[in-house]
């Protein structure tokens, strides 16, 4: 088995890659760092569009309800008109 010796030039090369290396790590944290803000602001908009979405649908079942009980209502008076 050989040994082989690291020489500056090896040495400084290393440094490079490594040096390199970490400046990417850093540019891909900060890029899914951004990304999951992105995502933040979208879940929050869409969970703001399902509650008004479930309010509207409260809203038409309550309506629903009522207009079924003004019908019944108005149908119990033809039958009593009969």
């Amino acid at each position: 088995m050989t040994v082989e010796r690291w020489t500056d030039e090896m040495v400084d090369g290393l440094a490079s890659s490594v040096t390199e290396l970490r400046e990417n790590l850093r540019e891909s944290v900060t890029e899914v760092r951004d990304s999951i803000d992105g995502m933040r602001v979208t879940v929050q908009a869409l969970l703001q569009v399902a509650a008004q979405s479930q309010r509207d649908m409260e809203l038409i079942k309550q309506r629903q309800e009522e207009n079924d009980q003004r019908f019944n209502i108005l149908l119990e008076e033809v039958r009593y008109l009969r």
